[in-house]
This record gives C-alpha cells, structure tokens and sequence, in this order.
C-alpha cells in the first residue's frame, strides 16, 4: 500500500474530524449521572475523550469538531482547557459543536442527525474527507494509514473494524467482507453476530470509526434524513444502505509492528472500566501510556509529585503495584494494585487493593477498601469497609456483575464537586 509520510501528509491536511461525544452511557450507571461518557476519567489523569483527540493530533489531522449534547459541562471545560494549544492561524482547532438546533427545531436524535445538524458548518470548513469517531473508546490509532487505505481502495466510505469474541460481538456492528476487504454485510447490534471465516470464536466488529468522502457523507445524510423509518444512526441506518449502493472498504486495525489485533477497549460498563484501568498497572501493559512517540494530550492541573509518608512499625506509607498521580498523599496507609487519580488522599491505618480511585477522594483512617471504583469527590468515612460483603455493600452502592463496588458522593450522602 502506498503510506508515504507525504502522501499521507496531504490527506490528513484536508481531512475534517467528527468526534461524537454526546452520549450519556447508561452502562456506567452512576458514573454518568452528572457528566457524559467520554468525560469519564481514565488512566490515572486523562478522561476517555484524550485518546480519540490525541490520536487526531499525532496522525497530522489538526481540524476537528466535537458534537456534545448530554450533560456536557465538565467535557467541554475539559476540551477548553486542555486542547487550547492548536494554532487558528494555521487553520488548526478543536471546535466543540454543542447542540443548539441549527438546521432543526428538535435535538439531536441519533450520530448521523447530530452530524446533520452540523452540515453548513462542516461544509465551510470544504474538508475532501470526514473521519467519523467515537469520543468513547480507549486505544491509540493512526488514522493516516486509513484514510490512505481509503483512497488506495477508492471507496466512498471505509469502515474501522477489529476482531472481537463471538460472545461478545451482539454489543457490536458486526460486519461481514469479502477477499478484498469490501464489506457485503453489516448488523447493528446483531442478536446472533456471524463468525468470521475459518474463525468460528471471532466476528469482525465496527470500532465506531468511518472515512466519508466529503460529498458521499453529505448526499447520504440528507437521504437519510428524508427517510421517515430512519432513526438517523450511521450503526443502524447509514452504514447498511451504502453497502447496498457504494463501494464500501473495511480496515482491520491492527498493530503494525506484530500485525496481531491492536489494543481498542470499549470501557461502557463498570467491570470492563476497572479493567481497563488495571491492566495499565500491569508489568508490560498492551496500552503503553510511558511512549514518547505516541503521547497522550491532556488538561493537566499543575500539582506537586505524589507523596508517602511514615515509615513506623504500624503504620507505612507505601503503594505496590500500582500507580499514582500527581498531589497523592499516602499517609501511613497501604495501597496495592490499585491506580489512584490525582490529588487522592489515604490516611493513617487504611489499605487500598484492586482498586481504581478518581481525582479528589479523602480515605479517611482505618478504611479497608478493595475492589472498587470510587468517583471524583467521594470522603470516605473512617472505619469504612467496602468490596469484603457484597449484599452489605448493594444496600448503599452500585456492585457490578462481577464485584466491583461503585461509589459516588451521592451513595455517600454527599454533594458532587464542581467540575466532575
């Protein structure tokens, strides 16, 4: 295929990207109350939204445009803050495209209206493709080898696959291509997904990313608009019509140093949230957040290095295992295997174990607290057990189907912090 830096360069430079990040995700439970998805903190001192914007930047594409809606507040705070450093006067930006009903009197109502809604501003911008994303999904992607892969091919609409478990795969759009990777099939959500040939345990799934050539998206959006059955979604409406009609390209995303099956991680519930997190506290982690080549942008708060005090015979700050952010306190306590966000305090006597602590939290004394997720904000009450008696913890919290202990302010009796 035909990746040379400077043919990848131009394509890039006249690309447009869509980040879609207005959904709420319920799977969350709790977590997305009061803040949406992609806003969700990630990684120690990033939020989920870092990643599909960071993978803009270091693929050279320096023109995107953010659709939020739901509860958008502390995302777009978060996006002024932190993605402020693009140059105007070079033609870069992220622009944040809020719902405010500039082409209909209705809000958004499915990922193909939201991007709808937003058509004479994309068009001004006269972009030659359109790279649409998903604000929610974790992984680190050049998206200059698609979209090369997108021209090489001259499709009009080049679909972002990986492979996942067939048992998995009815949460996914499930795909079917042929030797040329042209895609003959394509299942929203499919309640019994197809296998992919000669692997009976796999399915080829959407990753939520999509290459348009400019004038395809625009021609398919208003189509579907005028479609009264529609309900406007690329997963469910768009991408099956096109198949029909165009030349429509998978690309298998996988990594191009071993060609195995990249890191993508959809973190949509709370169990697959916490693993994600705690597989960055790994010895070798499949997502290297330490590579320099590849680095992930953020809003960063300007805090002092993370701190353990006490060194006595009852009472040893210290963490194994784990890692922690900056303005952390460990004072006298015990934190293991456990990734703790920044300016995160654990006092005297308290142990922390497989756990996964978000920015703001107070550990009071002699807390014991393991499996858990705990939100921005949350002070734990001295003397708390959590994650060692699951029916006494489902009183008061949210437990995952597979044991892991939500806990936000309000479970607590508390006010959420200004800014979650």
């Amino acid at each position: 295929m035909h990746t040379t830096k400077r043919f990848v360069s131009r394509m890039t430079r006249q690309t447009l990207a869509l980040v879609l990040a207005g959904g709420r995700g319920s799977r969350l439970h709790d977590l997305t109350k009061w803040r949406a998805k992609p806003a969700v903190p990630f990684g120690g001192k990033f939020r989920i939204i870092d990643f599909p914007l960071s993978n803009c930047v270091n693929s050279g594409i320096s023109q995107v445009g953010v659709i939020t809606q739901y509860k958008s507040h502390s995302l777009m705070r978060h996006i002024q803050r932190g993605w402020g450093f693009l140059r105007g006067e070079f033609g870069e930006f992220v622009e944040l495209l809020p719902a405010q009903q500039r082409i209909e009197t209705s809000w958004y109502e499915g990922t193909a209206n939201a991007v709808l809604q937003n058509l004479d501003i994309i068009r001004s911008h006269k972009p030659e493709y359109v790279l649409i994303l998903a604000g929610d999904h974790v992984y680190k992607m050049d998206y200059g080898t698609m979209l090369a892969a997108h021209v090489e091919q001259g499709a009009d609409v080049t679909i972002g696959c990986i492979e996942v478990p067939l048992e998995e795969a009815s949460a996914f759009g499930v795909m079917s291509v042929d030797d040329k990777l042209q895609v003959t099939e394509f299942k929203e959500k499919p309640e019994h997904p197809k296998p992919m040939p000669g692997q009976p345990g796999k399915a080829l799934a959407s990753m939520g990313i999509y290459v348009f050539s400019s004038r395809v998206l625009f021609d398919e959006l208003l189509r579907d608009h005028d479609l009264k059955t529609s309900s406007h979604d690329f997963g469910k409406d768009i991408i099956p019509s096109v198949i029909e009609r165009l030349r429509v390209s998978a690309f298998p995303f996988r990594d191009p140093v071993s060609n195995t099956v990249a890191y993508w991680r959809d973190v949509g519930t709370i169990d697959s949230l916490w693993q994600a997190n705690m597989e960055l506290i790994d010895v070798s982690p499949e997502l290297n957040l330490y590579d320099d080549r590849w680095p992930i942008w953020t809003y960063q708060e300007q805090l002092p290095p993370a701190k353990f005090i006490f060194n006595d015979a009852d009472r040893c700050g210290m963490a194994v295992d784990s890692m922690l952010a900056g303005g952390c306190i460990v004072s006298g306590a015990r934190v293991q295997h456990s990734l703790l966000f920044s300016q995160v305090q654990v006092h005297s006597f308290s142990t922390v174990e497989d756990s996964v602590i978000f920015p703001d939290v107070d550990i009071g004394r002699h807390c014991r607290i393991r499996s858990a997720l705990i939100d921005r904000g949350c002070r734990i009450p001295e003397g708390t057990r959590i994650g060692f008696d699951r029916e006494k913890d489902a009183t008061r919290f949210h437990v995952s189907p597979k044991g892991i202990v939500l806990v936000t302010p309000e479970m607590l009796g508390q006010e959420y912090p200004h800014g979650l």
